[in-house]
């Protein structure tokens, strides 16, 4: 047996083991309390970048050579969605204890059970030059109708670096939500959005039992759950 009961030698409990010696003489896993990259980009080699569509999204092909961490550096293939930077805003009333969301179609959603209409973030496309700021108090009037009375920044973070280039900064926003509703949007964008006022428990309900399952909702609803008791008063 590879283990010994203690009660053979103590007469204690016959539910406590002992390991054997092997056991006792594994080295100890490392727990790490700070990380830092092993690599930066000067590891990167681009031999080749192909456009493989420039529609509204743009995907490229790239040949890539990188450092590996116990072996020599390798050549790989891959394939990159390039979408740039986004913001994602969560509207918050405090005097309502409410979060404005927007409803909206999504094409990648297509396959969902529920469908592809989604509850989720006002959010955009950042512009050329353009603020961070200034893509949220835009994107928040252009689908929302609304107006921010505070803007704070909540993080920032990569959607899905395996194969796409796109990061979004998410902020939290109080605004009053007395008269917010209806349907907004560009049709110039073929934008078809609806806004809904909603109870802050209510939402953090949806994000728990997966009504709401896009990542920067629930990471901002989360951090407002995380928040909300050491918020100053309306």
């Amino acid at each position: 047996s590879k283990h010994r009961r203690l009660d053979e030698l103590e007469g204690k409990s016959p539910d406590i083991i002992q390991p054997d010696n092997a056991q006792m003489d594994a080295p100890m896993t490392k727990v790490l309390t700070q990380w830092q990259p092993r690599f930066d980009i000067s590891a990167v080699k681009v031999i080749k970048r192909e456009s493989l569509s420039d529609g509204f999204l743009k995907l490229n092909a790239y040949d890539i050579e990188h450092a590996c961490f116990d072996r020599a550096p390798i050549q790989v293939k891959r394939e990159l969605l390039e979408r740039g930077r986004a913001v994602a805003v969560l509207m918050y009333d405090p005097k309502l204890d409410a979060v404005v969301l927007v409803e909206q179609f999504r094409i990648g959603a297509l396959s969902e059970p529920k469908g592809p209409w989604l509850l989720e973030l006002v959010a955009g496309m950042a512009e050329e030059g353009e603020t961070s700021e200034e893509v949220a108090h835009r994107e928040v009037q252009e689908e929302a109708g609304a107006t921010l009375l505070s803007l704070t920044p909540i993080t920032q973070y990569m959607v899905s670096p395996g194969g796409v280039q796109e990061t979004i900064e998410l902020f939290f926003a109080r605004v009053d939500a007395q008269g917010l509703g209806g349907v907004h949007g560009l049709e110039s964008e073929g934008e078809d959005i609806a806004v809904h006022v909603i109870d802050r428990n209510a939402a953090l309900a949806m994000v728990a039992n997966g009504e709401i399952n896009n990542a920067s909702t629930i990471i901002a609803l989360q951090w407002l759950a995380l928040n909300h008791a050491n918020m100053p008063p309306c």
